[in-house]
């Protein structure tokens, strides 16, 4: 298994635009119209799920046309076997939605950087003791920022990155509290722009995200 300075993950990438876009579901054809769009519309890092359809083309394609320009990295990721096929396919970074001792072990002590999926304060320690630079907590919005700012309390340490049902309307919420970032899917990637290759608007779509983002630091 390849280390974190061979396969190029970067979180000055991440840390610049902490947005992770999950991709679930997406053809290759339209995967190919979207990155370019995405990448030029200031977004940094891309996740897409194992359970995608031909997950193996739409990972490699995205790790060989732009690695160095945007982090590629695999999410729903459940065993050990599910992390040596991603690792295989080039992935840079791995996401799970649930807490897999024996995978978060394995990607510390490889330097594979890992957001294992966490939402009660058990789960979260545990992750984070486990070596996890992140936890994703999921599903997050059900709950909302005040849970967050709850398990921030005796957990300030902790990095959090809430995930499903994240949107422009309730991310500021998250913000205010000092969340490490989101994890976006479909509310990110526009399933009727895409469907209608809007490329153009959904490049629109995409800049809203990143202006939210860059107007609450400069405000």
């Amino acid at each position: 298994m390849s280390t974190k300075e061979e396969i190029g993950f970067s979180w000055s990438i991440f840390n610049k635009m902490p947005i992770m876009g999950i991709v679930r579901g997406i053809c290759l054809e339209d995967f190919q119209k979207i990155i370019p769009v995405y990448v030029k519309s200031g977004l940094t890092t891309l996740e897409v799920t194992m359970n995608t359809p031909n997950v193996e083309h739409l990972i490699k394609f995205a790790v060989k046309e732009y690695s160095g320009i945007i982090n590629v990295g695999a999410g729903t990721v459940c065993s050990l076997e599910d992390l040596d096929v991603a690792i295989d396919l080039g992935a840079q970074f791995i996401v799970t939605p649930l807490i897999n001792e024996e995978v978060i072990i394995t990607c510390v002590g490889r330097n594979v950087p890992i957001f294992p999926g966490a939402l009660t304060p058990s789960e979260i320690y545990c992750a984070w003791r486990l070596g996890a630079e992140i936890v994703k907590v999921f599903p997050a919005s059900n709950l909302g920022a005040g849970y967050i700012q709850d398990i921030l309390g005796p957990l300030e340490k902790v990095r959090l990155l809430p995930t499903g049902g994240i949107n422009l309307n309730n991310m500021e919420s998250f913000l205010k509290i000092g969340v490490a970032g989101f994890g976006v899917g479909s509310p990110l990637f526009d399933k009727s722009l895409i469907a209608a290759k809007d490329w153009e608007g959904l490049g629109r779509h995409f800049a809203c995200y990143v202006k939210l983002i860059e107007d609450f630091r400069s405000a």
